[in-house]
């Protein structure tokens, strides 16, 4: 199976660049803040104690987000081959066989995304270093160090990302007969449902314990708040195949207004709700943890603006700001990546669209419709995860359920969102309808 899939990564490069993307930023990220690790080594005091905290705490979040970008896309990509599969299957290829194929494809994507990360991710973690140099955070006598903890962090989480996501998709892609092979699945899955719940109970365990345990402690809060938006956009990323089975029935009469565009966007919703589920997961996580977050340190900015602010003060808001800058980074680069897959591969859908009538104006205005819908949903799921974080600091640090910064963050990133999702989504469509519709049929 592995020449096959060797075969197949040649034939269908295109098809496993949002998985190699996910791969090779997400190791160098991690790899970044793992190398703090090693550099603690070398380190001694409070110096290695903020040294350990940096690559273990922020560490933690990026793994949470890397693991779930990398099996999402990977799932992405099996998902979009579902025809190919069948047709493998009803050729005689056993589902072990397929399973190992599609296994192997993830772990060569893996190593060869993680292994061209090691540049990249030096450089990273030398930059991290360099600014906690800066704001006297670590002494500029502790040098830089990429190690084993850097490249056992990245490559190890990135390639067990790549084969849990593969091995999942494979388990999907065989499941029922080489007929049915082929259909996409609907409603979630218990094993979804179930770790949904378990992040949700999470994130409320660690905005409690903020509010609780955490309040009138100061910065120690972000400890415990700062993930509590990752948690809870993670969890109602899971959801999201629901969410956008429910948009499409609650939009249909607004939808049908619109008449053949309407009715395109409907059929969509409809019929790829797990493939635009996708797309949706990303909007989640770059609307939730960006509102959260940036809430968080508008609130720990204004909690201190009534005394002078210490070197250690501002060390720690710089740091935050690049963590934030970088995670935020991470996840608009995968909402874009994600959407370029999930459109580039409806090539053949608009085709037949086309030629069953539909104008490629009509297509056009179908697709962008079907983005603000999707951008509208991932909008509205990320910005109930980020009062996961953003209201329990603030009452922890000021005693207000509302948190600095007001609207104006919610209204940013929100519009950010939406240029993203709606700017990425047309672009990729409008190249995608260049091909003649027989063409993109053949």
């Amino acid at each position: 199976m592995t020449g096959l899939a060797l075969r197949s990564l040649r034939r269908r490069a295109s098809a496993f660049t949002a998985t190699f993307l996910a791969v090779f930023l997400g190791a160098a990220l991690l790899m970044s803040f793992g190398a703090m690790l090693d550099v603690a080594g070398d380190a001694t005091g409070t110096a290695r104690s903020t040294l350990l905290t940096v690559g273990l705490v922020v560490g933690g979040w990026g793994l949470l987000l890397v693991a779930f970008a990398v099996t999402s896309t990977q799932s992405l990509a099996v998902r979009q081959r579902a025809e190919e599969i069948a047709l493998l299957r009803s050729a005689g290829a056993t589902p072990g066989q397929v399973a190992r194929m599609i296994v192997a494809e993830s772990l060569l994507v893996a190593v060869a995304g993680g292994v061209l990360a090691v540049l990249p991710g030096w450089a990273l973690g030398h930059g991290v270093l360099a600014l906690m140099h800066d704001g006297a955070m670590v002494p500029d006598a502790v040098g830089y160090a990429f190690g084993p903890c850097a490249l056992g962090v990245g490559l190890g989480v990135t390639l067990v990302s790549a084969l849990t996501g593969g091995a999942f998709a494979a388990r999907r892609a065989v499941r029922g007969t080489a007929v049915t092979s082929g259909a996409e699945a609907g409603g979630l899955g218990r094993g979804r449902i179930i770790a949904a719940a378990l992040l949700l109970a999470a994130a409320s365990g660690e905005a409690i314990t903020t509010v609780t345990v955490m309040r009138g402690k100061g910065l120690d809060a972000m400890a415990t708040s700062g993930q509590a938006d990752i948690l809870a956009a993670l969890a109602l990323a899971l959801l999201a195949p629901a969410l956008v089975g429910g948009a499409a029935r609650a939009l249909a009469g607004p939808l049908r207004a619109l008449g053949a565009v309407g009715d395109l966007v409907l059929a969509g919703l409809a019929r790829r709700s797990r493939r635009l589920a996708a797309v949706v997961l990303p909007i989640i996580l770059f609307t939730g943890i960006g509102i959260g977050t940036l809430h968080l340190q508008a609130t720990e900015t204004a909690a201190s603006a009534g005394r002078a602010a210490s070197v250690d003060d501002r060390s720690v808001e710089v740091l935050n700001l690049v963590v934030i800058g970088m995670i935020i980074l991470f996840t608009a680069i995968m909402l874009v990546n994600t959407l370029v897959a999930a459109v580039a591969d409806r090539r053949r859908e608009f085709g037949q669209q086309r030629l069953a009538g539909a104008t490629p104006r009509q297509v056009l205005a179908a697709v962008t419709v079907e983005s603000a819908v999707l951008a509208a949903l991932g909008i509205a799921a990320g910005t109930v995860a980020s009062v996961f974080t953003s209201v329990p600091f603030a009452v922890a640090r000021t005693g207000s359920v509302r948190p600095a910064g007001g609207p104006l963050i919610l209204v940013g990133v929100a519009a950010l969102a939406v240029v993203l999702t709606g700017g990425t989504a047309w672009l990729a469509a409008r190249r995608a309808l260049r091909a003649p519709a027989v063409a993109a049929v053949a």
